[in-house]
């Protein structure tokens, strides 16, 4: 007899285990630090700080959050170098049993720019599922569906403009997982693009995977291919790769210095020039930035 099965939280998480291994560790974009602190009155707060490695700008923000797990409320409260001020509004499994209801704010008051995202989840096994209300664009409805049984997942998303009456965008994606490998494809941008994804644990220290997109609205044909593979070198510390057709080399190697302190290094070239005398274009340079997480 069939099961349902435990699925992913949204559609797009259909093939996270490859984009994970694409996409995660590979630390290019400038210097970021996090640290995290808790105290015994559940309040979590959480500061983060990240410097662009090609603008040399500077940002970051100040998260605090209080969670009380048995009435299922959460509060989260942010204020970012942009002055934005950020609100969350959390409240699960107090109307029904898998129901979370979930609002989200952001204003800017040098901008005068505002949003709110009125957000409601209904998780069971073998079901996720989602409806979205952004009161201030549109406003717009968006919904998804994530079904899962044996193996086999099935998402979809669609949003309608209620002023316009009509759906703005849609999307799909079809896929099966097994504890070993998953296999994922993806209708994206209303179906003009698609992606297929792979992922493999080879065995307990080594992953592989890979990812091609075909866009059809693109100017230049052809499919954009991008692999990858993951190695434990212990306990403490994996190493990983990954190179697409474009021939851009991406190094990775990820360092646990303590209980709670993570260190990253990033290295990314251009394979095709490596030769040139006077290479151009920005994907020739060499990166090797750090990025430190700190959690007490």
């Amino acid at each position: 007899m069939s099961l349902p099965q435990p699925v992913p939280p949204s559609w797009k998480d259909l093939g996270k285990s490859s984009n994970d291994l694409l996409n995660k560790d590979f630390p290019f974009n400038g210097v970021a630090l996090e640290v995290k602190t808790n105290t015994p009155s559940n309040v979590a707060f959480r500061v983060t700080g990240h410097q662009d490695g090609k603008t040399a700008l500077i940002g970051g923000d100040l998260e605090g959050k209080y969670s009380d797990k048995k009435h299922g409320l959460t509060f989260t409260q942010a204020w970012t170098t942009t002055n934005t001020l950020r609100t969350q509004i959390e409240l699960e499994n107090q109307i029904a049993k898998g129901l979370k209801l979930d609002l989200s704010t952001a204003l800017t008051p040098d901008k005068g720019s505002k949003s709110a995202l009125f957000t409601s989840t209904y998780k069971q096994p073998g079901l996720h599922t989602r409806a979205f209300l952004d009161l201030f664009k549109g406003p717009t409805v968006t919904a998804d569906t994530v079904i899962g049984r044996d193996g086999f997942l099935l998402g979809a998303e669609a949003s309608y403009n209620v002023t316009e009456g009509k759906v703005t965008k849609y999307a799909t994606a079809v896929g099966f997982s097994a504890p070993e490998y998953a296999v994922t494809l993806h209708g994206l941008g209303n179906m003009s693009t698609f992606a297929a994804s792979y992922y493999h644990r080879v065995s307990p220290d080594v992953e592989a995977g890979a990812k091609a997109v075909y866009d059809t609205k693109a100017t230049t044909a052809g499919v954009n291919l991008e692999v990858g593979a993951k190695a434990y070198l212990d306990a403490a510390a994996f190493f990983k790769a990954k190179i697409n057709n474009s021939g851009i080399l991406a190094l990775g190697y990820t360092q646990s210095l303590r209980p709670g302190v993570k260190a990253s290094f990033g290295l990314a070239l251009d394979t095709q020039r490596l030769n040139d005398i006077s290479p151009a274009g920005p994907a020739h340079k060499v990166h090797a930035y750090l990025r430190i997480w700190i959690v007490h």
